[in-house]
Order: C-alpha cells, then structure tokens, then sequence
C-alpha cells in the first residue's frame, strides 16, 4: 500500500498514485460511429469513481506549474483535490472564481499545450487529465443543482452594455453579475455563445452546454438581448445614453483571404460559413441554408459532401473542427495541407491525433498556389516546401522548393487560413481608436499594446481610448483560444467595476 500523507485539505492522499494509476481518459464514441455520422461528444465524462482516481494523481506540487502555464491560473491542484475528496459543489466554486466558463474550457481547451502540457508528470508518468476532471466536477455540480452564490451580492443600481455574446463577453457578463452590476448582453446571432456555439462543432462541445450557461447567467441576473445588431437595429450611442459603460467582445469573424486564383468557384467554402451552417443542420434547423450568417453578406449553402473529396486548407484548430466534420459529413476522402510540418501546427495536437483516428490524410510541407476548374472546383495545385528562417513571430518561414508542384484532386475546398478583427464603422465615430492591423486598441494588464504612449495616462485594463468603453477576447488580441477571451473579459470587467464602484 502506498504511503499516505495528510494535506492542506485535511483529507490524505497516495504518495505514489501517479504510478498506481496511469493517465486515463473518458470512454470515447467508437470510432465507426463517428465515421459514420455521430456528432455527440466525442469524449465521455468520468464516474465519480473515475475522476477521484485521475484527481488523486496530481502530485500538490509547491510551484503548480499547470496553474502558471493557465491563461487564466485557475487553482487546478486545489479543486483536484476537492474532487478527490468529493467534494463537489466546493470544487465547482473554486473553478468558477478564477473561470467564468469552466465546462467551456474543460472541453475545448488545448489542455496539451498548456496546463496538461506543463504537469510535473507529463515527462514520463503521463499528465493528470486536467480538463476531463474539471468538465465532470462542473457538470456534475450544474446537474445536481449547484449554482454560483450571489446572496451577498449588494445592487449597485449601475448598468454596462456587453456586445457580443462570446466567450470574452459571457465572461465579462458573470464578473460584472458578482459585483451588483446589472449586465445587458447584445448579440446579432440567435443563440449565446459566439463561435462557442456555432463555430465550435458539437463533439467538441454539445450545445446543451451553451444552454445550460444561459441558464446559470440569467439566474445571476444577466439579461440577453439576442438577433440584435448594434450599428444596425440599435446604436452604439443609444446604448452609452442607457448604461454606465459598454464592453466590446466583437470577436474575430473575418476570414484570412490567401488571395487564391480560383476562389470564387463553386464549392469553395471559407472554414467559417462551412461550421455556421453546418451546425445549424446538425441539431436540425431546417431553415438554416436560408438564415444569414452574421458577418457574411453573402449567402453561402453548404453542398452535400457524401462521396465528395474535401481538401481543407490550413492547419488550426479550425482547419482540425473542418476535417472532421467532413469525415461525419460522408466525405469519401479528407485531406488537410498544411505549408509547414507537423511540429509547427498551430492546432492541439490532440485534435490532430484524433483527425488522423477518423481516417483525415494529412499533407505538411504543402503551400496552396491555386484553385482549380471551370465553374466548379476539381483540384489544388500546390508546391512543397521546407522551412527557412525565422519571420518577426520567430516562426520558421515556409519556402517553396522549386519544381515541385503538383495537383490534389478536390471536390470541395474548405479554406481555415484563420481569422481577424472586422471591426465596424461605428467604433471611430464614438472615439474608438484602432491598431494599425484593425484590432481595438486597449490598455492591457501588463501594459499597453501600442506604441500610442501618450494615450495611455490613468487608463484602465482593457479600456479604449473612449473612457466608457472596454473590450477584450479575439477584437483586442485577434484570434486566440477560448480561454485567454475569457481571461480578457474577466480582466475587463474588473476595469469597469473599478471605474464604476472605485
């Protein structure tokens, strides 16, 4: 029997569980059915039996490297324990004081590259699966009836505007609810969640959970004003004259043009309108090829890809989301290209892993030259490549070897170059001053992402150069996770109830 030791939490714990017990994660959907069309979960959740064992591995260690390496330092070996001990309803507590969104990201965050990825126990032992512990802690608390604590939560009678129903803006909503703020949330689309519920595809994250969210929000006392377009159905002027403030979490909708020969032939998919319409399809929107899709005038319809051969090009997390909606979608063959190699994708590279279980080819060291056809797409040429010197980010430049080009077949090309800032008009009419590369500028925590030194006198984290006005998430940084958008508004709305309550 393993030796046992008392801890902070008076409760007493294995020493060496970690070698007792191997890293483990929930049960996953068979590989057939998710070949076969199943869009649930692909990851199951633990029995409690399951996530105390998993729990108990953690090591307590006095430095929590998997805390630091968080965006948003969540207390991971803290509520690790609490769930060994079964202590539940405490445990969701404590991740909900430092996430606004722990279900979220216990499910969609590349927990490899950053908590899991910085375990003490992931050089040999196998890191203690984090995000599955937090995903049963919360849900399991959420189901049995726990709710956030606002008892002691005094009205302050103040009002801000949120405009975006995202992750930086539900997470900006929920700090402002804490602080006896009342929060109005404003998005152009149906349903809360941004991206979170209509770009991220449903076995990554059920749509149910976005649900469940709403209902925990609004039983803070957060309002939503949803199918509402500011600049549109209400202005930015409008809303400054009813609240105390406006938070900006616009997002990232605009997708990267790679300014392709060919891209207006038929077939040809940007990675986003693809996801949008698709999920809409999925949990049976039978107008969704009719409805717009916010941010895109055009109208897009989604072909039928049974027996099609899809190429998506660009290796992220969305490119990842693409290839394997397309495996579920019927698609006869998947290929993602890439320009670089396998170890410089930006994407988890557990994602890539399961993509590759679900039968996606992957081609690395492939740049996209062109898009071939007449009307309708029928290919790809592309060139190979290897890796040059670094560019300004320090990434290794992809160069095209020449002589070396060729054509992949391709019925349907979805393009997941990424996306950027779209920010609108109405932002410099208001005193909204932007960064060169069209993102919001802002003051940050750790201080100012601009060189417009002298616009940075007394201003507040994540405040605009308009005073009442704050941002955050993928507007301010550009694309990023889910977790450092929520990180953002929950620093924001510490800004703005600073400004507000002193």
């Amino acid at each position: 029997m393993s030796k046992m030791v008392s801890n902070k939490f008076n409760g007493s714990r294995p020493v060496f569980a970690f070698r007792e017990t191997p890293r483990q994660m929930p049960t996953r959907i068979p590989l057939e059915l998710r070949q076969g069309g199943d869009w649930g979960e692909l990851y199951g959740r633990f029995g409690e039996a399951d996530a105390k064992h998993q729990a108990g591995r953690c090591l307590d260690c006095g430095n929590p490297y998997c805390s630091w390496k968080c965006p948003l330092h969540n207390y991971i070996p803290r509520w690790l324990e609490l769930a060994r001990e079964g202590r539940i309803h405490e445990a969701a507590a404590l991740a909900h004081e430092t996430n606004p969104l722990p279900e979220v990201c216990g499910r969609v965050c590349p927990q490899d590259r950053l908590c899991e990825g910085s375990c003490t126990l992931n050089d040999g032992f196998g890191a203690v699966t984090i995000g599955a512990v937090e995903k049963y802690i919360v849900d399991r608390a959420l189901d049995e009836g726990w709710r956030p604590d606002l008892s002691r939560v005094v009205a302050t009678g103040k009002r801000v505007a949120v405009i975006g129903a995202g992750p930086a803006g539900l997470s900006c909503a929920d700090r402002l609810a804490r602080a006896g703020i009342q929060a109005v949330v404003f998005d152009r689309y149906e349903q809360i969640g941004g991206l979170l519920h209509f770009g991220i595809p449903s076995f990554k994250l059920e749509k149910s959970v976005m649900a469940q969210r709403r209902d925990v929000l609004e039983g803070m006392g957060v309002q939503f004003r949803l199918g509402v377009e500011i600049g549109r159905d209400i202005g930015l002027d409008a809303l400054l004259a009813d609240h105390d403030a406006v938070f900006l979490g616009l997002g990232s909708y605009r997708y990267t043009d790679g300014g392709l020969p060919g891209q207006d032939l038929r077939n040809v998919l940007p990675a986003l309108p693809f996801l949008v319409q698709n999920g809409r399809l999925v949990h049976g929107d039978d107008e969704a090829q009719a409805k717009p899709i916010a941010g895109w005038e055009d109208h897009i319809a989604l072909p039928d890809l049974r027996g099609r051969r899809v190429v998506v090009l660009g290796g992220g997390d969305t490119g990842m989301d693409c290839v394997r909606s397309a495996v579920r979608l019927g698609a006869a063959r998947v290929t993602c290209a890439y320009r670089r190699d396998e170890a410089n994708m930006p994407g988890s590279a557990r994602e890539v892993a399961n993509a590759r279980e679900e039968g996606v080819q992957f081609l690395f060291n492939r740049q996209p030259l062109a898009l071939l056809g007449e009307e309708t797409v029928n290919g790809v040429r592309v060139a190979e490549t290897r890796l040059g010197e670094p560019d300004v980010r320090g990434r290794q430049r992809a160069e095209i070897v020449p002589g070396s080009e060729s054509v992949l077949a391709a019925d349907v090309v979805i393009i997941a170059f990424g996306f950027q800032p779209d920010p609108p008009a109405w932002l410099s009419a208001h005193g909204v001053e932007l960064e060169d590369n069209g993102r919001i500028h802002v003051m940050q925590t750790q201080g100012c992402t601009t060189r417009r030194a002298s616009n940075t006198a007394g201003r507040l984290p994540y405040q605009t150069t308009n005073a009442r006005v704050f941002a955050g998430g993928d507007s301010v940084r550009g694309a990023d996770l889910v977790v450092t958008a929520a990180y953002e508004g929950r620093e924001a709305a510490a800004g703005i109830v600073r400004m507000l309550l002193g």
